[in-house]
C-alpha cells in the first residue's frame, strides 16, 4: 500500500528523510575536500589534483557500477534526450575544480570552505532563472546572508578594498557547480551510477588534458594516489549521496542541507592546516551561519 503524500502534495515524509540523510553524507564526505587538498596542493599541481579528484571518484565510484550493472533497469540509463544535460555537466565539472584548487592554493582552506556555501546562492538562483525551481521569503533573506559573508570573505587580509583573487576564483567555481547541480538535477532520475561514472571520467580526463597543454610537472605517484583516494571519497561518493537527494528534494533544497559541509571543512582546516583567521573571518562566519540557517528552517519547514 502506498504511503500519504503531505500536504504540500511532496514525496511521502521517510523518503524525504531519507534524501535529507543522504544530502548530509554529501556535505560530510565533501567537507574532506578543501583542508586535504590544501595540503596535497603543495606537491599537486593545481590541474592535476582537479583530474586526480575526478579520476579517483570515477574509478571508484566504476567499480561499484560493475556489481550493480547486471541489477539495472534499461529504462534507467541515460539515452541521447539527456546528452545535453550530460555534456553541460562534465564542461562545468571540469572548469569548477581547476578554479577551487587555485583558490585554496592562493587563499586559505577555511575561507575556501567558507566561500563554499555560495554554491547555496548560485544553485537556487540558477534554479529559479532557468529552471523556475520556486523561492520562499525565508531562502531569499538566506542568499542575502550568504552573499554578504562571501563579500566579507573576499576583501584582502588587511581589510582593505582590494578583492583577494583566491576569493573570487573560489567563487566562480561556486558558481560553475551551481549550474552544474542543476544540470544534474534533469537527469538525476536516471542511474546514479552511471551519472556520477560519467562524469567524473570525462570531467578527470578533460583536466588532464588541460594539465598536459599547461605544461603542469606530473607529480610523484603517491601524491597521485592519495588525490584519487580522496576524490573517490570526497567526490564520488558526495555527488553520489547528493545527486539521491536531488531526485526527492530538488536542487535548491538539497543544496540547504549539503550547507554544512563548509562548517565541516573550516573545522578540518583549523586541525589539518593549522590556521589561525582574523575577525573579518569569524564576522563572516556568524552572517554565514545565520545564513544557513534560513535555508534549513525554510525546508523543515516545508516538511511539515
Amino acid at each position: 500500500m502506498k504511503k500519504d503524500k503531505n500536504r504540500s502534495g511532496g514525496v511521502t515524509n521517510p523518503m524525504k528523510k531519507t534524501a535529507i540523510l543522504y544530502a548530509i553524507l554529501a556535505a560530510v564526505f565533501y567537507a574532506l575536500n578543501t583542508p586535504v587538498s590544501k595540503l596535497l596542493l603543495d606537491s599537486v599541481p593545481a590541474a592535476f589534483m582537479a583530474s586526480f579528484l575526478y579520476l579517483g571518484a570515477g574509478i571508484g565510484v566504476g567499480i561499484l557500477y560493475l556489481f550493480h550493472f547486471p541489477k539495472e533497469k534499461k529504462s534507467e540509463r541515460l539515452t541521447g534526450a539527456d546528452l545535453p544535460c550530460t555534456l553541460g555537466m562534465i564542461v562545468l565539472d571540469v572548469a569548477a575544480p581547476i578554479f577551487m584548487m587555485l583558490g585554496i592554493r592562493l587563499g586559505t582552506a577555511s575561507g575556501a570552505s567558507l566561500l563554499g556555501n555560495f554554491e547555496i546562492v548560485a544553485t537556487a538562483l540558477i534554479a529559479l532563472l532557468l529552471f523556475r525551481e520556486a523561492i520562499s521569503g525565508k531562502l531569499w533573506i538566506a542568499i542575502g546572508l550568504i552573499t554578504v559573508s562571501g563579500v566579507l570573505l573576499s576583501f584582502g587580509e588587511g581589510g582593505s578594498f582590494d578583492v583577494s583573487a583566491g576569493s573570487l576564483l573560489v567563487l566562480l567555481a561556486t558558481v560553475c557547480w551551481g549550474l552544474e547541480n542543476n544540470c544534474t538535477r534533469k537527469i538525476s532520475g536516471k542511474s546514479t551510477y552511471e551519472i556520477v561514472t560519467l562524469k567524473s571520467v570525462f570531467s578527470g580526463l578533460g583536466a588532464f588534458v588541460i594539465a598536459l597543454f599547461t605544461k603542469e610537472a606530473l607529480p610523484p605517484i603517491i601524491y597521485a594516489l592519495g588525490a584519487m583516494l580522496l576524490g573517490f571519497v570526497a567526490y564520488g561518493l558526495s555527488i553520489f549521496t547528493y545527486i539521491r537527494a536531488q531526485r526527492d528534494l530538488g536542487a535548491a533544497k538539497t543544496g540547504a542541507f549539503y550547507a554544512i559541509a563548509p562548517f565541516v571543512g573550516v573545522l578540518r582546516s583549523f586541525r589539518l592546516v593549522g590556521e589561525k583567521p582574523g575577525p573579518a573571518f569569524f564576522a563572516a562566519l556568524a552572517v554565514m551561519t545565520a545564513g544557513t540557517a534560513f535555508v534549513v528552517w525554510d525546508t523543515l519547514a516545508k516538511d511539515n
